[in-house]
């Protein structure tokens, strides 16, 4: 079953962010776009060179209105003892959301029950609150944030023009394509 529409159910978590602990919820998704970013550990090996990617590109985030959350099934004192003693991880600015219970990554259906972890999942979040996007990779393959800046701007533009799509390797000025019954078969 597709998760795309979506709509992220309720949840309390406890974050680190900005030096102290603060709760997300779902109500932090509402309004505007956002990211969950699940990893499957701290402390581990991709995870930190993948925080560290995002953190890397925040600010590009930030300033298209869509705010970035990584979670992982640790809690927020791992996330905070990792801050404080990662190089990588020091660099990070934005909400990491523990998640010790595994109900956020239960319901965005990442959880890998037999190790307690959460899979490297992506999710954007529209300003409704619902899935327009996600990927889940393996455990061994790191993501771009460079790619998830560009296909979060791609959902951006096609939520606000609903009847013109975006071809492949779009990105913010390029041409895009109104489907219509003069256009098929001349791609």
């Amino acid at each position: 079953m597709s998760l795309n529409g979506k709509k992220i159910s309720e949840f309390t978590a406890q974050a680190y962010v900005d030096n102290g602990f603060r709760d997300v919820t779902q109500e932090d998704l509402q309004g505007k776009w956002s990211v969950l970013f699940f990893y499957p550990a701290d402390f581990t090996f991709v995870c930190p060179t993948e925080l560290a990617d995002l953190q890397r590109k925040y600010a590009d985030f930030k300033q298209i209105g869509c705010e970035v959350y990584a979670v992982s099934c640790d809690t927020h004192f791992v996330h905070k003892a990792w801050h404080e003693s990662s190089p990588l991880i020091g660099t990070v600015t934005y909400p990491m959301v523990g998640d010790p219970t595994g109900a956020l990554a239960k319901d965005l259906d990442v959880y890998i029950t037999a190790e307690g972890k959460a899979e490297r999942g992506t999710f954007v979040i529209n300003p409704a609150g619902e899935v327009v996007l996600y990927e889940v990779s393996a455990g061994n393959i790191g993501r771009s944030a460079d790619e998830l800046l560009r296909k979060v701007q791609a959902a951006q533009f096609v939520g606000a023009h609903g009847d013109e799509v975006c071809p492949a390797s779009w990105h913010p000025g390029d041409a895009v394509l109104k489907p219509s019954f003069d256009l098929v078969g001349k791609l």
